[in-house]
């Protein structure tokens, strides 16, 4: 008879918008209790979720379910990383980039019935001045906007929405150098997006061909533009062709190095950090084990449009007098 497989459920009470009380019961409701040995904890403070699966890691746990948005998942995966131990993703956060762009289901039952599969695959990830990150980074204005979005009250796609109108009718842009085995590039650039995922989150795809198996990071440039600009550039991010636009720059590289004018402001996975004006970012190929759905169920390439996305050009037009 096979053992069981140890499993932590770790379950961030703040992240999204998503009420987590009922969690505990639907993940003991619908995880196979023949395969695993559960057990559950609530993180109480920034950072916590890494202390615990670094615990698990050392008591030979076999999966580590990470219940929460991408910045829970980088603080779990991030101690996962190059051990046994395989992550798990059960998307209750704002964004869930990294979940989408794996296919996880993005209602809790349909996310928990493919831990039940336990189809396990090696993923890359990626550093930022030795700073971990699974799905994307940036500087410019989509650091700021994330750095803004961190000091609200409130959580939530619009709210994001929002926070990029006010950000962007104030924002200056920045020269960056960029140097990569593709050579050197010296840019005025709105935002500069590495990403080892596809997408921001909630659909927004950023670097819509990034594989996380292909030991490279997907860089996209966005050049300075105007009002005009933004609702064909909306459509374009939504709809994954946004590198067809004639204001976007992109490559692919393992490595690179972004030289900016000052330090400031990043972003990690969506969180805002500080660093210096040199950032080597690296991509570290099949480092991270991750339980994914056995059959990538891909979506119709124009499913993202949905109400939502209608709401957003509304507010982009509405905010911008267009």
């Amino acid at each position: 008879m096979t053992s069981k497989k140890k499993l932590l459920a770790i379950i961030n009470p703040i992240s999204g918008t998503h009420q987590k009380s009922d969690i505990p019961k639907a993940v003991k409701e619908v995880l196979d209790s023949s395969l695993y040995d559960i057990n559950i904890c609530f993180t109480e403070y920034a950072g916590h979720a890494t202390l615990l699966a670094k615990e698990a890691v050392s008591s030979d746990v076999d999966c580590v379910l990470s219940i929460g948005g991408d910045g829970t998942c980088n603080e779990i995966a991030k101690a996962l990383v190059h051990s046994n131990t395989a992550l798990g993703i059960i998307p209750m956060g704002s964004g869930n980039g990294l979940a989408r762009h794996l296919d996880i289901p993005m209602d809790v039952m349909g996310a928990l019935k493919i831990v039940n599969e336990r189809n396990i695959v090696s993923l890359d990830y990626c550093k930022a001045n030795e700073k971990l990150f699974f799905c994307t980074c940036g500087v410019g204005f989509d650091a700021l906007v994330s750095h803004r979005f961190a000091e609200g009250k409130h959580r939530g796609g619009m709210t994001y929405v929002k926070k990029v109108v006010t950000e962007y009718l104030k924002y200056k842009t920045e020269t960056y150098l960029i140097v990569s085995e593709n050579g050197k590039i010296k840019e005025k650039a709105f935002l500069i997006a590495c990403a080892n995922a596809s997408q921001y989150g909630n659909n927004a795809f950023i670097a819509p061909h990034a594989n996380m198996q292909d030991g490279k990071i997907d860089v996209t440039i966005i050049l300075p533009f105007t009002p005009f600009d933004i609702a064909p550039m909306a459509v374009q991010l939504f709809t994954k062709v946004i590198d067809k636009n004639p204001n976007i720059r992109t490559f692919e590289t393992p490595y690179l190095k972004i030289i900016r004018e000052n330090p400031g402001i990043m972003h990690i996975d969506g969180e805002p950090v500080e660093m210096d004006k040199e950032i080597e970012i690296k991509c570290v190929h099949n480092g991270l084990k991750a339980i994914v759905p056995r059959e990538n169920s891909k979506k119709l390439f124009i499913e993202p449009i949905h109400t939502a996305f209608w709401e957003v050009i509304d507010t982009i037009k509405t905010e911008l007098d267009i």
